[in-house]
């Protein structure tokens, strides 16, 4: 799909300049009615987008986008950038393999308004990885991020305005459990014959206590080795939901199924955290394991959130 964006500088420098020549033999023709702006032509007429056609123009992408089509375009604004420490500059630094493959990210091939997206879902980018669509009471979203302006119309699909940059993740869910801290998740997780499923595609959320949350609920490593399949089945599929819920998705007091049949979630939003419906335990906080990191980590299979307690 990248190729589709690959073409020489010349083209895509006349398609981002505007630099057509127009001639007339005859003053008195009728003159040309003007056409009606491609999704290019927003990006550059825009100087709150100089960021996004700096790198669209280091990237080398082509005029693909303003050709005719159904794209759907999910934009960073300059403030965006700069929120996430993406300057000019620092777009200068970045090679054009990189800047495409974070720029096709934010690009779908099929036109989605705002009224289209759904409460959640996965949508396959241009890049090849998923972004996953939210609509709630909040407003529209993907992976988290928020939609600050909607619906901005193109003769070639749409663009939406978004207040951060998104970045293609790397890692499977499973790959994200395997990282130090989360030895114990990861091992009931194997035990629990769950392994392949978050390893695979699919639009999860996961909320994973950390081998401190285990360790306070008395279930160590040890505790997890002795304890019967079914038992670890149990606690771990309480911690997952089949579908995609951002920080952004989390609405006081809802609750949601967990893939566990007859266990559902209740959410509490101050500060985040979840519980089991119904029980008596204190909610398991959403915390965040690195200093102004946001709460989600978004996976290719779907989106973590790290807990402070064990869901029981």
């Amino acid at each position: 799909m990248k190729k589709m964006f690959k073409s020489s500088a010349l083209l895509f420098a006349m398609a981002l300049t505007g630099a057509v020549v127009f001639s007339s033999c005859d003053k008195d023709d009728d003159p040309t009615p003007a056409a009606d702006p491609t999704i290019t032509d927003v990006v550059v007429s825009d100087p709150n987008f100089s960021i996004l056609e700096a790198a669209v123009v280091r990237a080398g992408l082509a005029d693909d986008l303003a050709q005719p089509g159904t794209f759907t375009v999910f934009a960073p604004d300059n403030a965006a950038f700069t929120a996430a420490g993406i300057t000019e500059a620092v777009i200068a630094t970045l090679t054009p393999e990189a800047l495409a493959d974070i720029l096709t990210y934010h690009v779908l091939t099929t036109k989605v308004p705002s009224s289209g997206v759904p409460a959640s879902d996965a949508v396959t980018t241009l890049q090849g990885e998923s972004i996953f669509a939210s609509k709630n009471a909040n407003g529209v979203f993907v992976n988290g991020v928020n939609v600050k302006t909607a619906d901005v119309p193109a003769s070639n699909g749409v663009i939406h305005v978004i207040n951060g940059v998104l970045i293609p993740p790397t890692q499977t869910i499973a790959e994200i459990a395997s990282a130090p801290g989360f030895s114990i998740l990861l091992s009931a997780v194997v035990k629990a014959g769950l392994a392949d499923a978050v390893s695979g595609p699919g639009k999860f959320t996961v909320f994973a206590p950390t081998n401190a949350a285990f360790e306070a609920a008395g279930l160590t490593q040890a505790a997890i080795d002795a304890a019967s399949v079914e038992t670890v089945t149990g606690i771990v599929q309480q911690h997952v939901i089949a579908t995609n819920v951002y920080a952004s998705d989390l609405i006081n007091g809802a609750t949601a199924p967990t893939i566990k049949t007859g266990a559902t979630l209740t959410i509490n939003t101050s500060p985040a955290g979840v519980k089991l419906t119904g029980s008596a335990n204190d909610y398991s906080n959403v915390v965040t394991t690195t200093p102004g990191a946001t709460f989600n980590i978004t996976a290719t299979n779907g989106v973590v959130h790290v807990i402070d307690k064990v869901i029981l």
